[in-house]
């Protein structure tokens, strides 16, 4: 029975310890969350009342914030970029770039020809950065779709495929499509509706409805 009761305080640990390099704060109250409440478990089981006070105290304030922060109603709109060289744009682009470089390693904002850059606000803070160039008439190339590792939470995503798709069909665009240089990227346009394309090469595809 001490063996199950130590590897329960180990995984205890290790999630707490994993929280902590977490950058997204969500991910970070979660992960903390299951951790302190797996360690507060151990102390109990041991008897190490100290650690159960504790860990049950920090896994009930990561609740409550975990609860605000899932119950807070959040203001979203689209922020249209309509100089492609203005200066909080550069800022943007080079200080996000090595995370950027992570889901688009392909980037290069100076060799597209036409982009239509809008970052995505969120309570009026610039949490992402969506970039596409029409390819023909009725279809465009999304070559960013980026979102800062604080507010990597889908949330931006379901906002942007909602709002870009209303402006995009007002335009007479059918179909999206982006490509996935990544696993983690492929995955994301997966679960944002896209499927892979005939082109191939890791491309896939969104029809706009």
């Amino acid at each position: 029975m001490s063996e199950i009761y130590e590897i329960i305080g180990y995984t205890g640990s290790v999630l707490v310890a994993l929280s902590l390099m977490m950058r997204n704060i969500l991910r970070l109250r979660v992960i903390n969350f299951f951790g302190a409440a797996t360690f507060a478990t151990y102390g109990y089981l041991v008897g190490a009342y100290p650690v159960l006070v504790l860990n049950g105290f920090i896994t009930l304030v990561d609740l409550y914030y975990l609860v605000g922060m899932w119950s807070q109603k959040e203001h979203f709109s689209l922020m249209p970029v309509l100089d492609e060289t203005h200066p909080y744009l550069t800022k943007f682009f080079e200080f996000h770039k090595d995370d950027i470089k992570q889901f688009f390693p392909g980037f290069d904002a100076a060799t597209l020809n036409d982009p239509h850059c809008f970052f995505i606000l969120r309570n009026l803070i610039p949490a992402g950065l969506f970039v596409f160039e029409k390819t023909a008439e009725d279809s465009v190339l999304i070559h960013l779709d980026y979102a800062i590792p604080d507010y990597r939470d889908f949330k931006n995503a379901k906002y942007v495929y909602s709002a870009e798709q209303k402006y995009l069909k007002e335009r007479g665009v059918k179909k999206v499509t982006a490509k996935g240089e990544v696993q983690k990227h492929r995955k994301y346009l997966e679960r944002m509706g896209f499927r892979k394309s005939q082109q191939g090469s890791g491309m896939y595809e969104r029809e706009i409805l």
